[in-house]
Parts: structure tokens; sequence; C-alpha cells
């Protein structure tokens, strides 16, 4: 008897990352079902910003477990996405999405790192840390349009554009609404410490997306 290669397809792998994700998010909503309630409506009403802003937020498993979530859903909303936009192969190898997830992590690892450097450098620590779980929390909500997106690119609507853009509109829209709400709730804290917001804003906020954009154009 010759031996049979069996080819694992992308369906196989994706699908027990997907549903690998997911169990993060029915552990934390067993784990923490009232603070699971409050964070699914978060976008409109922020009474989760103002309850769980205390101390250990970023070390919280709740806000550990739905990081993770976004994590893993955010790298393969990326992955998936440049197969339709940018007319990639279709059989790309497993090993891409792990290239995104570890350079994701990378990034947002070294970004909050940076963050908190500078919030202890300009002696502004508990206004980062609350502006880092504040941002976290709004991303860690979308993570749920990114899995939704994911599931139906997937298995529902293969390669559609329309569901990538829309996908990116509402991941925007989440977060928008998460910095207006940031800065609504730090008004007089911002006005009062206004270079060193802008200072923070252009270092750690804009240029590292522009750094990005300007590495991936070429």
């Amino acid at each position: 008897m010759e031996p049979i290669y069996r080819n694992i397809s992308n369906m196989d792998w994706i699908t027990i990352v997907l549903f690998g994700s997911l169990l993060f998010v029915v552990v934390a909503k067993s784990l923490f079902y009232t603070r699971f309630l409050n964070f699914i409506i978060l976008p409109f009403n922020n009474k989760y910003i103002f309850m769980y802003n205390k101390k250990e937020k970023l070390m919280n498993w709740f806000h550990i477990f739905f990081t993770l979530f976004q994590f893993i859903n955010f790298s393969l909303f990326i992955f998936l996405s440049s197969r339709v936009l940018l007319l990639q192969d279709k059989d790309s190898h497993p090993a891409m999405y792990l290239v995104i997830l570890g350079g994701l992590l990378l990034f947002m690892l070294i970004k909050i790192a940076m963050q908190l450097g500078g919030g202890f450098i300009f002696g502004i620590n508990k206004f980062i840390g609350e502006l880092i779980f504040k941002k976290l929390s709004y991303l860690n909500h979308s993570a749920t349009v990114m899995f939704l997106a994911n599931m139906v690119l997937v298995y529902i609507i293969k390669d559609s554009k329309l569901v990538v853009y829309l996908s990116i509109f509402l991941i925007l829209l989440i977060n928008t609404i998460g910095w207006i709400t940031v800065l609504k709730n730090h008004q007089k804290f911002i006005t009062s410490h206004f270079f060193y917001f802008i200072l923070y804003l252009c270092a750690l906020e804009i240029a590292p997306f522009l750094i990005i954009g300007s590495y991936l154009k070429y």
C-alpha cells in the first residue's frame, strides 16, 4: 500500500483558532458574568469603565481573557482581509498567521511599555494607566466584530470585500467612540497637561502607524 498524503486545509486550522479564541470568552463570561454584561454594552454605556477602572485593571483575568481573544481574532482578521484586499494566495500557509500574531503581540507590548515609560518620565502614570485600560477595553470590545467577520469570511460569504470594509468601519467606529469618551472624561487633565498630551499623541499613537504604513508601502 502506498502512503496517502493528507493535506490539512485552511478551514481546519482556522476552525481551531476561532473556537479556541471563543473559549476565552466562555471562561470570562462564566467567571465574571456581571462584568461581562457591563462589557457587552460598552460602546453605548461606559458604566464598565467607571466600575472597573481601578487598581490592577490591566492584570485582571477578565481583561486578560478578552485581550487574548482580541489578539487572536485581530490577527486572523488581518490574515483574511489581506487575502481579500491584496489578492494573495487563497491557500496561504498557517505560518503567515503566526507571523502576523507574533508581530501584533510584539507591536502592542512595545507600545504599552513605551506608554508606561513615558508616563513614568512625565509623572503621569495614573493617567497613562487609565488611558491604556480604556483604549484596550474598546479594542477588546471591537474584537467581537472581528470574530463575527472572521466567521462570515470563512464559512458564509468567503472573500467578500463588503464584509471586510463593513467590519473595518465598525471596528473604527467602536474605537472612535472610545477615544471621544476618553478625551471627554479627561478634558480637564488634558487641558492642564496639553503639551505632554500632544507629545504622547504624536510619539506613541500616530508615529507607530506612520512607520508601519511607510514600511508596508515599500
